[in-house]
């Protein structure tokens, strides 16, 4: 057996998400299809990051394991010939029988865009977040630097979050600004379920003048997800990076 790790990139809008569900299209159930007509044979995925409904990707990483003997390229092309348009498999490599896209990942980014203008966006619809009202991004800058560092992340963490500690480690968490765009970046070892979302909710408050940089830091001590802002929407949210 050869195990076998691959790239994706894909648009989240269409997918109920990574995992695979019952009757409802989803990217896992899609690629392993793909993947197992090029293997004549059942392919199982294992990916870096399970993503939600609506989340994008340009850069998962997942890993499977075959008795197949197929050219990495004849894996990319022969994938991608039988994916739909807004899934695409971007790379192919072996690896060892230890690598383990999920487990043997020591950090993973993720961005959040954000269109900030008067008028939406007909080209970007349901690839990033449109806030219509003015972002001030340096506040929201602020308010994002209280958030570094290994934390209790519980106030940022949804309901079903079934992870056995609520502790990350938060190595980076940027905001820049590019005319009317906006991009929240950031580097984790790992993250909770909803976790950059609740955040982007949160620095999205700050950043109307809501409330002040210096309430995420409170909500964070807090460590009650009641009281901190709804998640931001799914749109603009991308797997970014995995770094092994």
């Amino acid at each position: 057996m050869t195990r076998i790790a691959v790239g994706l990139e894909y648009q989240g809008a269409r997918y109920v998400g990574w995992q695979a569900q019952p009757s409802r299209p989803s990217v896992q159930s899609l690629t392993e299809a793909a993947l197992s007509e090029v293997a004549a044979e059942p392919v199982s995925l294992v990916c870096a990051g399970r993503t939600d409904a609506g989340v994008h990707a340009l850069g998962q990483v997942a890993h499977f394991d075959t008795g197949a003997e197929r050219t990495l390229r004849a894996w990319v092309l022969g994938a991608n010939s039988r994916l739909p348009r807004d899934i695409s498999v971007s790379w192919a490599r072996p690896v060892p029988a230890h690598f383990h896209a999920r487990y043997s990942a020591e950090a993973r980014t993720y961005r959040y865009l954000i269109l900030n203008r008067q008028a939406r966006s007909a080209l970007a619809a349901r690839r990033v977040t449109w806030v219509h009202r003015p972002l001030d991004e340096s506040a929201m800058a602020l308010a994002a630097s209280l958030l570094t560092g290994e934390h209790d992340f519980s106030a940022f963490r949804a309901a079903e979050c079934q992870a056995k500690s609520p502790i990350r480690r938060m190595e980076r968490l940027t905001v820049r600004r590019e005319g009317d765009w906006l991009t929240i970046e950031a580097t984790a070892n790992a993250f909770l379920h909803h976790m950059v979302r609740n955040i982007a909710g949160l620095l999205i408050v700050v950043g109307k003048g809501r409330a002040p940089p210096a309430w995420a830091g409170q909500v964070l001590a807090g460590r009650d997800r009641r009281l901190a802002a709804p998640p931001a929407p799914a749109d603009g949210l991308y797997l970014w990076a995995v770094r092994y």
